[in-house]
């Protein structure tokens, strides 16, 4: 993984479930991975591997999902030539509800 973030910097981010409350809306979005059409918006963090957040796979925006992803997984990830998911360095954190990829399935 390029720009790979270090613990210290994951620890800061919500635990898993700490924002099960919020309308998905409403969910901050902390961090920004992506590789080629995949996108990875993580909101929260379990402190060892496990992300939840939302992913749109090849560009499908109409099947991406929240869910849950393996940190590991994603830095193990690789492409021929060399190409590794990235993290976005110039990400500002928003809510889920400001990034236009994100469907967060709530009545307006």
């Amino acid at each position: 993984m390029w720009n790979e973030p270090s613990l210290d910097e994951l620890k800061k981010l919500p635990k898993l479930y700490e924002t099960e409350d919020q309308p998905l809306s409403a969910k901050i979005v902390h961090e920004h991975f992506f590789l080629a059409g995949c996108d990875w918006w993580i909101c929260e963090f379990d402190g060892e591997d496990l992300f939840f957040g939302y992913a749109v796979l090849n560009g499908d925006e109409q099947n991406g999902e929240w869910g849950y992803v393996s940190f590991r997984e994603l830095k193990e990830l690789r492409l021929p030539h060399g190409f590794e998911v990235d993290r976005d360095l110039h990400w500002q954190p928003k809510t889920a509800g400001d990034i236009p990829q994100i469907k967060t399935y709530e009545k307006e």
